[in-house]
């Protein structure tokens, strides 16, 4: 089962990840991020 929720945990951030790359650098800023933050957003890293 611990694979299984790791492929699932892995699956979701990469979706986050594609889901806030299609939004525009504006878009983007009006939420408070960077393009370069999206991968540590979509990981659940990024620390406010």
């Amino acid at each position: 089962m611990r694979i299984i929720n790791r492929a699932r945990s892995w699956m979701k951030s990469r979706q986050t990840a594609q889901e806030l790359s299609n939004l525009s650098n504006e878009a983007l800023a009006d939420i408070g991020l960077s393009r370069f933050e999206i991968d540590s957003v979509a990981r659940g890293l990024r620390n406010r």
